[in-house]
């Protein structure tokens, strides 16, 4: 491996903040090969900006790596720092989504966040860097919709 790996293996704080959270990415262990890797976070939680309230979403980060991929702790580590964190649903999912993009450089990366109603609308949220890499097989998200109790 070419970057050194801060968190696997190590004891590791949850950062303070988004911006202050350090993300591993060690090589693809399969460079040239497209394959999809799926991060499914159930119990992702932010603040609301306005209110200071809790927000809870259901995330889904799926990606093909190219040269490299990020490191599974890092990333828990990552979206833990988002508790305290204000963010509107649309900035959180996105802001996200562009990081991963941005530092990573996949050959494709798509999120899904499924937030749970705020005042009594559910609201998904979605972003992808563009269309997948022809050939792949890219399954559903498996969230469905929110029914609440209808």
């Amino acid at each position: 491996m070419t970057d050194p790996l801060r968190h696997l293996g190590q004891a590791s704080p949850l950062p303070a903040s988004p911006e202050a959270a350090v993300l591993d990415y060690p090589p693809n262990p399969h460079p040239g090969v497209p394959y999809l890797v799926r991060f499914t976070c159930p119990e992702f939680t932010s603040l609301c900006p306005v209110t200071g309230q809790p927000d809870f979403a259901h995330l889904v980060i799926d990606y093909v790596p190219d040269a490299r991929i990020v490191e599974s702790k890092s990333l828990k580590l990552f979206l833990g720092s988002f508790r305290n964190h204000a963010g509107f649903h649309e900035a959180v999912t996105v802001g996200i989504g562009r990081r991963l993009a941005e530092e990573m450089a996949p050959a494709w990366l798509r999120i899904g966040g499924y937030w749970y109603p705020r005042g009594g609308i559910p609201i998904d949220v979605f972003w992808q860097t563009g269309a997948p890499p022809a050939g792949l097989w890219v399954p559903d998200q498996g969230v469905p919709p929110y029914r609440g109790r209808g």
